[in-house]
This record gives structure tokens, C-alpha cells and sequence, in this order.
């Protein structure tokens, strides 16, 4: 007999399984698939750490999981600086001056402002009631049409009139010079890759492990064998979709090895145009500052989420929500499993995060 079973071998539940170990409990994890790290596994092609699920860096303001973090990965001084290519166009991000300077020809926060200002009364004081209108309220039409338009309905696979305003309401506008996405004060990527975080957590003797191993092929007897369940899986497919399917967008990836030093000059390239089909494209050795002789480069392809396939983003609307909050009452009732991470909470969390949320529910059930 355990005292936990946690489904799924992602940063939330190894977070949860390194506590309970260090407690005294005894863990059992099962993960279906065939590695540990969820979303955050990397895997070194051409000695290069590849993230297999798109590009991760951590990033935080908060000092205790800055600290905690550090417990299992040195972090190197990686700053997020991601390029926009609009039909061969290059523009930095986030939204600053340089890339004020490059559309406008304009080399002062005033001059931009001014700009900026003149565009937005495209709206006429209107409250944005969707993302396009937010869009502009923020940076104007002409960045919404170049450098977010495309982007964002290749993204989520619908007209930017169609989604909620929320979804960029945190868009980074700064008028100065600074390159950096990324406000927080921490912000690095692991030295090693995030796959040796992860198996730092599990290298517990009360932690066992198995791969390949799908709880739904044999949750009965799963149930039996611990005290309490995590559960980190989708939480419409725990209780078989009872209410319907949540819905997601999901991505493909193609990764290729090429036999130069540098393809394009940093870590993430995101690729504007509507025409283009893929979102972005990741060169993985930029994230450590590689010198390797190849590179290995991943193109990003957004996709509709269909049962089978992969759920990355939760489609944030009113039609999910409102089904969601059937899901979480009936989670409630659950009186030996605990729901948690991007899945079982349909939510996008960042990795700081889910090491927050999973800290957070540990300490919660074993007062």
C-alpha cells in the first residue's frame, strides 16, 4: 500500500513526489508515457539538450521557488529574447523601441507614443470586447496586423474576433531599448537540460516509478493501491467525459538535424505571417550557448486538439469555462484524489508556477 499515487510524471507531480519522499511517504508514480518531465523533457540529439515539446524557460519574481529550483539544476544566464519574422521583416519582442524604430522610423518614446495614440483611435474609446480590439488599444494597428494578427490566429485556430481580449491584456509594451520578454528578476535555463531536474526529484528510494503505463487501462486496481491520488491528467477524461470534451489546441513538431553551426541566430524565431504554417522555429543550442559543430532546429505547428491527440493549451472561453466549473464540482466530491496541474485544473500555468500550485497542495493535505 502507498500513501500516494500520482498520475503523470511532469513538473507538478514530481514536484509533489520529491515532498512527500522527503515526509517519509511512500509514492508510487505512473506516467504514460515512455519518460518522466511531462511538457519540460529534454533529450540531447548531437549533444544538443533538445525540448521535445516546445521551447521552456524558466522564468520568476518569487524567491522561494527561485531558491527551491535551485536545489536540482544549476541555472545558466539565458535571457528570452524571441525575434518576429513577418514576410522576411525582422522585429524584436517584446513590442520596444527597437521595434518601433524598425516600423516607424522613430527613435524617441515620444515619437512612439504618439503613434501608438493616433492608431488607437481606430477604436473610438471603445471598451476592447474581444483580442483584436485589445490588440489595438495596446500597440496600435499597424504591430496588431503585422506582428500579432497572423500569429495569434494560427495559435489558437480561430479570428482574432473571436477571442477574449484577456489573452494578451499582459503583453509586454516597453518603450525603451530592453530585449528581455521577460520582467521577471530570475530567469535562466537549466544547465543539462530540465530532464535532470526531474530525475534529481525521483532519485528517492520511497519513489517508484513506471513508464508506459496509462492509469485508465486499469484504474480500478490503480485505486486500490494508495491512501490518496494526484491526479494531473485531463479532469473531463477522469470522470469519462460525462459533460463533454474540453477543448484544447494542440501542436505538432518536426525537428530537424542540420549539418552547420547556426541556422538562425537565436533560440526562437516566431513567424508572423498568417501565410507561414508554422508558428515558430526553436534552435535548441542557443538555449545554452552551444558550440557544437550542427545544430537541430524544431518547427511549431499549431493544431486542433482531437481525442488521442496531445492537449497543450486550454481553450480559454466562455463555452470551456462554464464546463469546466461542472468538471470541478464534480472534483470536489472526490474525496481521496486531489486534482492538479495544467490538465486537471485547465489552466496554463508557467513552470515557476506549477512548482508553486504543487508546493502549495502538498503542505495542504499533509497538515
Amino acid at each position: 500500500m502507498y500513501d500516494y499515487l500520482i498520475v503523470g510524471a511532469g513538473l507538478y507531480g514530481a514536484v509533489f513526489a520529491h515532498e512527500a519522499a522527503l515526509a517519509g511517504n511512500k509514492v508510487k508514480i505512473i506516467e504514460k508515457r515512455n519518460h518522466i518531465g511531462g511538457n519540460i523533457y529534454t533529450e540531447e540529439i548531437e549533444g544538443i539538450h533538445v525540448h521535445k515539446y516546445g521551447a521552456h524557460i524558466f522564468h520568476t519574481n518569487d524567491s522561494e521557488v527561485w531558491t527551491y529550483i535551485q536545489q536540482f539544476a544549476t541555472f545558466n544566464r539565458f535571457t528570452n529574447s524571441p525575434i518576429a519574422n513577418f514576410k522576411g521583416e525582422i522585429y524584436n519582442l517584446p513590442f520596444n523601441m527597437n521595434t518601433f524604430n524598425k516600423l516607424w522610423n522613430v527613435s524617441t518614446p515620444n515619437e512612439a507614443m504618439s503613434i501608438i495614440e493616433t492608431q488607437r483611435e481606430h477604436l473610438n474609446g471603445k471598451i476592447p470586447i474581444n483580442l483584436e480590439e485589445q490588440a489595438i488599444s495596446l500597440v496600435g494597428t499597424d504591430i496588431y496586423k503585422k506582428l500579432i494578427k497572423g500569429y495569434t490566429e494560427k495559435q489558437w485556430g480561430r479570428s482574432c474576433q473571436e477571442l477574449p481580449p484577456f489573452i494578451i491584456k499582459r503583453l509586454p509594451v516597453r518603450f525603451t531599448y530592453d530585449n528581455n520578454y521577460f520582467n521577471d528578476k530570475f530567469q535562466g535555463i537549466p544547465i543539462g537540460g530540465y530532464t535532470k531536474i526531474i530525475e534529481k526529484m525521483l532519485e528517492h528510494p520511497n519513489i517508484e516509478v513506471y513508464l508506459d503505463t496509462d492509469y485508465f487501462e486499469d484504474r480500478k486496481n490503480f485505486n486500490t493501491e494508495a491512501n490518496k491520488i494526484i491526479y494531473t491528467g485531463m479532469i473531463d477524461q477522469f470522470f469519462e467525459y460525462k459533460y463533454g470534451h474540453l477543448e484544447y489546441r494542440s501542436l505538432d513538431f518536426k525537428t530537424d538535424i542540420l549539418d552547420i553551426e547556426n541556422y538562425q541566430g537565436n533560440a526562437v524565431i516566431n513567424y508572423t505571417d498568417k501565410e507561414t504554417p508554422y508558428t515558430r522555429v526553436i534552435e535548441h543550442k542557443h538555449f545554452e550557448f552551444g558550440q557544437q559543430d550542427k545544430t537541430v532546429i524544431t518547427y511549431e505547428f499549431p493544431k486542433e486538439w482531437e481525442v488521442g491527440s496531445e492537449p497543450y493549451y486550454p481553450i480559454n472561453d466562455e463555452k470551456n469555462a462554464n464546463l469546466y466549473k461542472k468538471y470541478y464540482k464534480l472534483a470536489q466530491t472526490e474525496k481521496k484524489v486531489h486534482f492538479g496541474g495544467r490538465l486537471g485544473l485547465y489552466k496554463y500555468f508557467d513552470m515557476h508556477q506549477i512548482i508553486k500550485a504543487s508546493l502549495y497542495a502538498f503542505k495542504k493535505l499533509n497538515n
